[in-house]
């Protein structure tokens, strides 16, 4: 044992040894000279009113532009910002939603890499260090572009064997060189002392202690919006719900794009000098529209991430596991106090609706087992949301092999003058659109009506950004008598701009806070949002509950609850029938059930067999029979809202179904025994954390025991005639 040991250590410090050789090699070459974030540069605060939808799609029917971008994720949208920062007339159509795709279901982190650093050093691969290099600088870039959306997050590596803490230490701090003047925070060692005492619900049997090192974190659906709406703002059109239908050519190059408003049906043809198609996992879709021959570069694999509530995770501390089961890192994050682990890594199918499965979540929860202390159960009922994001992997059609994947971005330049942007990852967003910018004035030879041909976007602050300051959120609730909860929210989500929020909130009716109704009352979201997000070119209620406010991500079951309201609310500022009202709720719903993992959770708990035991099972028989007082053998909405009245409750019938919804009911809205049985065996086996139908059957059962109590002679009073 002792000499396993020993060959262990011996290996570790010859490992450590070679990466330091490795490392002063890689960085002893310092020809790349990489500007510095300089927010100086940043323009003004624009002043210009953000154009309606309607006025962008008029844009888009009536004008001709030098450059249509396709795709509204946020290497589209950074394309869009960095041309019409240049003088090039640009437009931008997304066919779904801008960050609908995998921007939107990302890991939430802006990082560097660490583990192509380790590559880099381990291999000695100059690109993979330029390639980290590069990322670390945009890394700081964003996290100054937009300080309100992008903060530090400390991130833990539990270390638990002896030899490993002086090799992971150097790698980490190696991260740290690389990064240079660029680097948030300093890492450091920690104790196991230390580091349980940050990370408590870490496992303590043999942790030898802690590194800790900072990356950024973001809110990337609401990231992704903010770059189109600046890039609206200065200039540009932007419209999502477009879709591109085909590309006409002319002498052999691509002149126009013909699209359809996906709202009204309405097609038309845009004229263009450059088309860029920036669509992510349909890449080859829109390659193919160019050339149907074109071989696919493609090669979609699934990232599941799970939501899970905030007490798995301190809320100032990630945790990082560096070897699971399959060799793929998770995170344990922290994120809008809850927690998100994620991800996977198996190929799939490229498809507008992605969903998670139940085995991926499941593989999920094994791995943070492995991590956290066993007094921390945990529970397949404790997953509030579950998403799959498409990762598009590609292979570079600029060499004769394209058989190998290629780790960072590619831009090619079709003989039709089609601009590809394919690959790279969420940090370095704003390097690959100034590359595909500069690719698209080449080959198509555009001209800047302000001959301006370098990108300008290193250092512009985006929409929010420029009067933000951390402690703004003191001002809305002093200015508007906003809850501090929802005003720190506000600040944090819409930076500067949570002033035009905040005066278009409703009045609560209530002394404290004055102004501020929220969509759920475990949510610091308020109705202004909803109203907001309209003027931020939400269309539809999937739009609203998933990237304009980030409920659907956080808790599919809240945001089942909260559809009602935002429904009610854009039918106001959007003018929806009834009939479409209906319409939004059933996408809607059918998008929690299947994106958001709401039927992937119910059919967990109902594949738990019933494990109750035969005093259980009459306990729950009664209070079943309670409710049903007909003995129907079925509970309907009459028999809830009969229960409700006399627990003095008041729920519309929408509210009544929302009770309703975490158990399988038939289709005309009746719950079954075996329903109500298997929803309590699921509570108790942890498959379901909390059943609001199943509270209301105990609250009901001890008023019936009262009354019953109440109907009873009192001993004192049986003989009171002598």
């Amino acid at each position: 044992m002792a000499g396993k040991l020993g060959k262990l250590a011996v290996g570790g410090l010859a490992g450590t040894a070679g990466a330091g050789l490795a490392t002063y090699l890689l960085l002893k070459d310092q020809s790349e000279n990489w500007p510095a974030v300089n927010a100086q540069k940043a323009t003004p605060k624009p002043k210009k009113a953000l154009p309606s939808r309607a006025d962008q799609i008029k844009s888009l029917q009536t004008e001709q532009f030098d450059v249509v971008i396709i795709g509204g994720g946020a290497t589209g949208a950074g394309c869009a910002l960095d041309a019409t920062t240049r003088g090039l007339k640009t437009a931008l159509i997304e066919a779904d939603d801008f960050a609908s795709g995998t921007s939107s279901k990302s890991t939430k982190l802006i990082h560097g890499g660490v583990r192509y650093l380790q590559k880099a050093i381990m291999q000695l691969d100059y690109d993979q260090y330029k390639m980290v290099k590069e990322a670390l600088h945009e890394r700081a870039a964003m996290l100054e572009q937009a300080p309100h959306l992008a903060h530090p997050l400390p991130i833990m590596l539990p270390v638990y064997k002896w030899w490993q803490v002086p090799y992971f230490w150097f790698g980490i701090k190696m991260y740290d060189v690389v990064a240079g003047s660029k680097t948030l925070k300093n890492s450091y060692y920690l104790s196991k002392k230390n580091a349980l005492e940050l990370f408590p619900m870490l496992k303590g049997n043999a942790l030898c202690g802690g590194i800790v090192y900072y990356d950024g974190q973001q809110d990337d659906a609401r990231m992704n919006l903010c770059i189109a709406v600046t890039a609206a703002r200065l200039g540009a059109t932007v419209a999502n719900h477009v879709k591109v239908t085909s590309l006409t050519k002319e002498k052999g190059k691509v002149c126009a794009v013909t699209c359809r408003d996906e709202m009204t049906g309405q097609t038309w043809s845009i004229p263009t000098k450059c088309a860029i198609n920036a669509t992510g996992p349909f890449t080859d879709s829109i390659r193919k529209m160019d050339n149907p021959q074109v071989k696919e570069i493609c090669s979609p694999s699934s990232g599941v991430h799970i939501t899970l509530p905030g007490y798995y995770s301190p809320e100032q501390m990630g945790l990082l596991d560096p070897s699971t089961s399959d060799g793929r890192v998770i995170f344990f994050l922290p994120w809008q106090k809850h927690t998100i682990a994620g991800t996977t890594d198996l190929p799939c199918q490229v498809t507008q609706n992605p969903k998670p499965t139940e085995d991926e979540i499941m593989f999920i929860l094994e791995e943070v087992k492995n991590y956290l202390n066993p007094d921390v159960e945990v529970r397949r009922g404790d997953v509030l949301s579950a998403w799959s994001g498409i990762r598009p992997l590609v292979s570079d059609p600029n060499k004769p092999d394209t058989q190998s994947l290629a780790r960072n971005h590619i831009v090619h330049v079709s003989d039709s003058n089609l601009v590809t942007i394919a690959g790279g990852k969420w940090t370095t967003y704003r390097a690959m659109a100034e590359e595909t910018i500069d690719a698209a004035i080449a080959a198509c030879n555009l001209q800047s009506k302000c001959k301006v041909l370098e990108s300008q976007t290193d250092g512009l602050l985006l929409e929010g950004a420029h009067e933000w300051t951390p402690t703004m959120y003191i001002r809305l609730v002093q200015d508007f008598g906003l809850e501090c909860e929802v005003a720190q929210h506000l600040a944090k989500s819409y930076g500067d701009r949570a002033f035009s929020v905040a005066k278009i909130a409703s009045l609560t009716g209530k002394r404290w806070p004055i102004i501020g109704r929220k969509l759920h009352p475990e949510f610091p979201y308020i109705d202004a949002e909803v109203r907001y997000g309209c003027r931020e070119y939400a269309m539809t209620a999937i739009d609203m509950i998933a990237r304009r406010v980030r409920l659907a991500f956080l808790n599919v079951q809240a945001a089942q609850e909260a559809l009602p309201d935002v429904i009610a609310i854009m039918a106001e500022e959007l003018g929806w029938s009834e009939e479409e009202q209906k319409r939004q709720s059933k996408l809607a719903t059918e998008f929690l059930q299947n994106e958001m993992g709401q039927n992937v959770n119910r059919a967990s708990r109902d594949k738990i067999p019933i494990n109750l035991s035969k005093e259980e099972i009459q306990l729950y028989i009664k209070r079943f029979q309670i409710i049903d007082k007909d003995r129907k053998g079925y509970v309907s909405i009459n028999d809830i809202r009969r229960s409700l009245k006399s627990l003095g409750m008041k729920l519309t019938d929408e509210e009544i179904h929302t009770l309703l919804s975490d158990i399988n009911v038939t289709f005309n809205g009746q719950l079954e025994m075996a329903d109500y049985l298997q929803m309590m065996s699921a509570i108790k086996s942890g498959h379901v954390t909390y059943s609001r139908f199943a509270r209301m059957a105990e609250l009901e059962e001890q008023k019936h025991e009262k009354d019953q109590l109440k109907k009873k002679i009192p001993v004192e009073r049986s003989g009171g005639g002598l």
